[in-house]
C-alpha cells in the first residue's frame, strides 16, 4: 500500500487498548500488550510495512497473539496468586487519576464488556475461547482474521466462540442504571450504620463476595458465600476501620463504593444485582490495580 502515516498507525491505538483491556482484565498489561505490538511494527522494514494492506488488522492480529501469549503464562503466575485474583478496576473517565496520565484510561469505552461482572465470566474460559469470543461476540472480527491469530481454522475458532458463550450463560434481564444505583446505595447506608438486618435483607442469601489483596494487603483469602455471613463481615470491617469513608462511584461503567481514607482510595467495590438484591460482590484492595484511582475526592 502507500505509505502509511504515523498518525493512522496511532489513530489504532484506541481500539488496540480497549480489545487487550477485555482479553487480559488488566490495563497495565494491556498497555504492555499494545506497545509490543507497536514495537514489532516500526521494527518492520518500511517495504514491508508497504506491503500490509490493512495495518490496522495487522496491529490487532499481533496485539491478539501477544495476548493469547500472556493470558497462558497468566494461568501459571495466578496460581501462586495470593488469594483471588480479579480484573483492575476501572473509574469513570472524570476520575482517573491524572497524576498517571490520561493516556491510554482517556481511550477506554466502558460499556456491558468491561462489567466486572462479564471480566469474571470472561476469567474462567480458556485463552483460546477468550480471545474468539471477544474478538467475534463484542468487537465483530470475522472468524477469517481470527483464525489468523489462534494458529486454527475458521471453524475450529467459531467453535471456540460458541463454547465460551455457554460459559457467559444464558443472558438474563439487564438491571437498569436506576435499579443498580439504589442497591448499591442501600447497601452503603446499611453498611455505613452498621446495620446487619437491613444488609441481610439487601443481599441475596445466596450472594458472594470476593477480595482480592495480592497478599499485599489484609483481606479474605477465601470467598464468602451467603447474605448473612457477609453482612456480619462486612460489619466487623467497619468496627475495625474507624475514620474509613464511602463514596458512591462508577466502576467499570457501573454503579459501585470506593472506600477511601484520607481521601486516599484504599479499597474499591463492584456489585451484581438481580432481582432488586445483590448477588456479588467483588472487592479490591491491591494497591497495585488501584493505580487509576489516586483520590477520590
Amino acid at each position: 500500500m502507500a505509505g502509511t502515516s504515523i498518525d493512522e498507525i496511532a489513530g489504532e491505538r484506541r481500539q488496540l487498548i480497549n480489545v487487550a483491556y477485555r482479553l487480559l482484565g488488566s490495563l497495565a498489561e494491556a498497555e504492555d500488550a499494545v506497545q509490543e505490538a507497536y514495537a514489532r511494527w516500526y521494527a518492520l522494514p518500511r517495504s514491508r510495512q508497504e506491503e500490509i494492506v490493512s495495518p490496522g488488522a495487522w496491529l490487532t492480529t499481533v496485539t491478539g497473539r501477544i495476548c493469547l501469549d500472556v493470558l497462558g503464562s497468566a494461568r501459571v503466575r495466578r496460581e501462586s496468586y495470593v488469594g483471588a485474583w480479579l480484573p483492575e478496576p476501572l473509574p469513570d473517565r472524570a476520575e482517573w487519576d491524572h497524576g498517571h496520565g490520561t493516556d491510554p484510561a482517556d481511550q477506554m469505552v466502558l460499556d456491558e464488556s468491561v462489567t466486572m461482572a462479564f471480566l469474571v465470566v470472561l476469567e474462567s474460559m480458556t485463552p483460546a475461547e477468550r480471545v474468539a469470543f471477544v474478538l467475534h461476540d463484542v468487537f465483530r472480527y470475522p472468524f477469517a482474521e481470527i483464525a489468523g491469530i489462534l494458529g486454527r481454522n475458521p471453524a475450529a475458532c467459531k467453535q471456540l466462540a460458541s463454547s465460551a458463550r455457554r460459559r457467559v450463560g444464558v443472558a438474563r434481564a439487564p438491571v437498569t442504571a436506576a435499579g443498580q444505583t439504589d442497591a448499591v446505595r442501600h447497601v452503603k447506608e446499611a453498611w455505613e450504620t452498621k446495620d446487619i438486618a437491613a444488609l441481610v435483607d439487601l443481599l441475596d442469601p445466596a450472594a458472594v463476595m470476593t477480595a482480592d489483596g495480592g497478599g499485599m494487603v489484609g483481606t479474605v483469602l477465601r470467598p464468602i458465600e451467603g447474605g448473612s455471613r457477609i453482612a456480619q463481615y462486612m460489619v466487623a470491617i467497619a468496627d475495625k476501620a474507624p475514620g474509613l469513608e464511602l463514596l458512591e462511584r462508577s466502576v467499570n461503567g457501573v454503579p459501585g463504593l470506593v472506600a477511601q481514607r484520607a481521601g486516599v482510595v484504599m479499597t474499591v467495590a463492584a456489585f451484581d444485582v438481580a432481582d432488586g438484591r445483590v448477588t456479588r460482590i467483588w472487592v479490591v484492595r491491591n494497591p497495585e490495580k488501584l493505580r487509576l484511582w489516586g483520590r477520590a475526592g
